[in-house]
C-alpha cells in the first residue's frame, strides 16, 4: 500500500518507470517516468454566436477549457423579431449551455457570470455572478493562457435622451419577451372604457427607431400580428392602429441591394406601414417621441404607445476598460488582426460583434512585396515573377479580390495592362504602385452579424486545432516583410446571404452570386435555411412545431 500511495502522489507530475514483480503472479506493473504535457488553459467569455460555434469544433483533448456567460443558454438571435409577436415560443430558439457541453463528457467547465475586468499583465479575468440571496460571494477570479473574448455588444443610444428610460430593445431572449407584453398591453389600454378615441390611437401607436434589417422584421412581424390576430380578438380597435418606422437615411434596408430596398419600401406602403426616412431622433419621452428633418432641419413630435429601438450596436463597459488598459481606447471596437488576434494583447483573441478585423493595407507593404516577388533583384518584375506571389497577395490582403469583382477584372494580371488593355512584359516599382493604388480603397469592416461571428468561432477552432503542429509546418502566405510563411491562413469571411422577412408570407433575400430574390418563393427559402441552422435537433423540431401551429391556430395572444 505504502508503494501504491507513493506512485499515486508522484502522477500528478510524473510517470515514473518502475518495474515491481509480485512475488505471487509473476507480474509486472511499468510505470513511465516522461514528464507529462500541461494543458493550456483556454478561457472563453460569452455563449453566443462567435463562442459557441468556437467551442463547438474544438479538439479539447490538447486544452483545459472553461467558459464564462452571464446566461446559460445559446440564442437563436436572427427568429427574435418572431419571438416578440408569438410567432415562435421564447423557448424555442434556446439550447442550454450544459445541453451543448454535455456531449464533452464534462471536460468543459461553465461559470454562469459577467466578466467584470480583464487583467491582460497578469493573465487573470475577474467574474461576478447575477445569482443573489443565495450562500457565497459572488466574485471570483480566473487564469488564462488563451483568452477568447466573444461577449458580443450592448445597444447603441448614441446619447439620445429618453432612451434607456421609455424605449424596447431587440437584443436578448428577455427583451422580446418584455415587447410581447407590452403590445398586447397597449391593446387591452386602449379598449378600456371612457378612454377618448384620440387616447386608444395614442397607445396603438407602435414606433420603431431604426431601419435595418431587425427593425424591419420586427414591424413587419407586428403588422402580420395585428391584422391576421389581434384585430380579430379586438374588433373596436382595428382602426386605429398605426406601425411607423423612422430611418435617420434615405431608405430603410440600405445594407442591402437597392432593388430590395426598394420592394421593402413599395411593401410597407401597401401594408399601411409608415417610413420616415431622413429623421433623426432627438429625445424621447414618456409619451412623445421627437425628431428632426435632416434636410430641413425642422423639429416634430409625435405621440407614442410603444417605442422599439434598434439603430446599431456599442462597445460593452468590461471591452471599454480593456481596449484602454492595451491601448486602443480611441476606437469604437476591439481590433484584431486578420488572425483575430487582440492588438496589443498577448494570448487574447475576440470574435463576433465585440470586435472588428483591422485588415492590413497592401500599400503599407508594397515596397516588400515588390523585393520578395523580385527573385533576381533586377529592379523590374516580369510576367513570371509576379505570377509566383500573386497567389500569397490575394490570400494575405482579400481586398485585391474585391477590388477585381468591383473593377470586373478576370484576373490580377489585368492590373499591370496599360490604360489601351495591352498587356506588359515587365513593370518597375512605381508601376506596380500605380496597379495595386486602389485595392485598399474596398476594405471595409465585416457586419455585426450572427453569420460573421460564427465563422470567426469556426475559424479560430481550426486554428488552435493545429496550433502544435503549424510551427513546424505553416500554411499561411508568405511574410513579405520578413520572410518565411506566415502559420496559418487568415480569417476571411465567406458571404452565404442575407435575408429580409417583409411580412404577408413574404421575403426578400440577398444571395452568394449577386443574386437577388423577392416575393412569396424566399420566404419558404427563409424557413428552410432557418430551420436548418438550429444548434439542435430539439430546437429544429419546436420552430417547425411553432410554425405549424401558428399556420392552423394564429398566434398567442396572452401575456405569458
Amino acid at each position: 500500500m505504502g508503494l501504491l500511495s507513493y506512485l499515486k502522489g508522484q502522477s500528478r507530475s510524473y510517470s515514473k518507470l518502475l518495474i515491481v514483480t509480485t512475488l505471487s503472479g509473476g507480474g509486472l506493473v511499468a510505470y513511465s517516468d516522461k514528464p507529462q504535457k500541461t494543458k493550456k488553459k483556454v478561457l472563453v467569455l460569452g455563449s453566443g454566436w462567435a463562442g459557441t460555434s468556437f467551442l463547438k469544433d474544438l479538439d479539447i483533448s490538447s486544452y483545459d477549457v472553461q467558459l464564462v456567460s452571464p446566461r446559460n443558454y445559446f440564442a437563436f438571435t436572427p427568429l427574435l423579431p418572431s419571438v416578440t409577436c408569438g410567432s415562435v415560443e421564447a423557448r424555442s430558439i434556446v439550447e442550454p449551455v450544459r445541453n451543448i457541453l454535455h456531449k464533452t463528457n464534462g471536460q468543459i467547465q461553465f461559470w454562469e457570470a459577467e466578466c467584470l475586468k480583464i487583467d491582460a499583465p497578469n493573465r487573470k479575468v475577474f467574474c461576478h455572478s447575477n445569482i443573489q440571496q443565495l450562500a457565497g460571494s459572488n466574485h471570483f477570479s480566473l487564469d488564462y493562457d488563451f483568452l477568447v473574448i466573444a461577449v458580443g455588444s450592448q445597444v447603441n443610444t448614441f446619447d439620445t435622451p429618453g432612451v434607456l428610460e421609455h424605449c424596447h430593445f431587440l437584443k436578448e431572449v428577455e427583451d422580446a419577451q418584455r415587447i410581447r407584453r407590452t403590445v398586447i398591453d397597449c391593446f387591452e389600454k386602449a379598449v378600456l372604457p371612457d378612454l377618448t378615441e384620440e387616447e386608444r390611437r395614442i397607445n396603438l401607436h407602435f414606433v420603431i427607431v431604426g431601419g435595418g434589417p431587425t427593425g424591419i422584421e420586427f414591424a413587419a412581424e407586428l403588422h402580420d400580428f395585428v391584422h391576421e390576430d389581434l384585430v380579430k380578438i379586438y374588433p373596436s380597435v382595428k382602426d386605429l392602429v398605426k406601425i411607423s418606422v423612422i430611418q435617420s437615411g434615405d431608405h430603410i434596408l440600405n445594407t442591402f441591394d437597392e432593388r430590395i430596398s426598394s420592394f421593402a419600401e413599395q411593401k410597407f406602403q401597401r401594408d399601411g406601414i409608415e417610413v420616415l426616412t431622413g429623421q433623426r431622433v432627438i429625445s424621447i419621452s414618456e409619451k412623445f417621441i421627437s425628431m428632426k428633418a435632416k434636410s430641413t432641419g425642422n423639429e416634430v413630435s409625435i405621440p407614442h404607445g410603444m417605442v422599439v429601438w434598434s439603430t446599431g450596436v456599442g462597445t460593452r463597459p468590461v471591452i471599454k476598460d480593456f481596449m484602454e488598459q492595451i491601448g486602443q481606447g480611441d476606437r469604437r471596437a476591439l481590433a484584431t488582426d486578420e488572425w483575430l488576434r487582440v492588438k496589443g494583447g498577448d494570448g487574447v483573441y475576440a470574435l463576433g460583434d465585440c470586435s472588428t478585423v483591422d485588415q492590413r493595407k497592401v500599400m503599407e507593404d508594397i515596397s516588400s512585396i515588390f523585393e520578395a516577388a523580385d527573385a533576381d533583384n533586377s529592379g523590374t518584375l516580369t510576367i513570371k515573377e509576379f505570377e509566383a506571389v500573386v497567389g500569397d497577395i490575394i490570400t494575405r490582403y482579400p481586398q485585391v479580390e474585391l477590388y477585381l469583382k468591383s473593377m470586373h477584372l478576370a484576373d490580377v494580371m489585368d492590373l499591370l495592362k496599360d490604360s489601351e488593355g495591352n498587356g506588359k512584359d515587365e513593370v518597375n516599382i512605381e508601376g506596380f504602385k500605380r496597379a495595386l493604388s486602389h485595392v485598399d480603397s474596398q476594405l471595409k469592416s465585416l457586419p455585426a452579424t450572427a453569420q460573421v461571428a460564427a465563422q470567426q468561432g469556426a475559424y479560430l477552432s481550426r486554428c488552435f486545432n493545429r496550433m502544435d503542429l503549424s510551427k513546424e509546418h505553416p500554411e499561411g502566405p508568405r511574410r513579405f516583410r520578413t520572410g518565411g510563411r506566415h502559420e496559418f491562413l487568415p480569417f476571411r469571411y465567406r458571404h452565404l446571404g442575407s435575408f429580409a422577412p417583409l411580412g404577408g408570407e413574404q421575403a426578400a433575400a440577398e444571395l452568394p452570386g449577386d443574386w437577388v430574390s423577392m416575393g412569396h418563393s424566399t420566404q419558404w427559402l427563409w424557413y428552410s435555411v432557418y430551420a436548418s441552422k438550429q444548434v439542435s435537433w430539439r430546437t429544429r423540431l419546436l420552430v417547425v412545431g411553432d410554425w405549424s401551429r401558428r399556420f392552423i391556430f394564429g398566434r398567442d395572444s396572452s401575456r405569458i
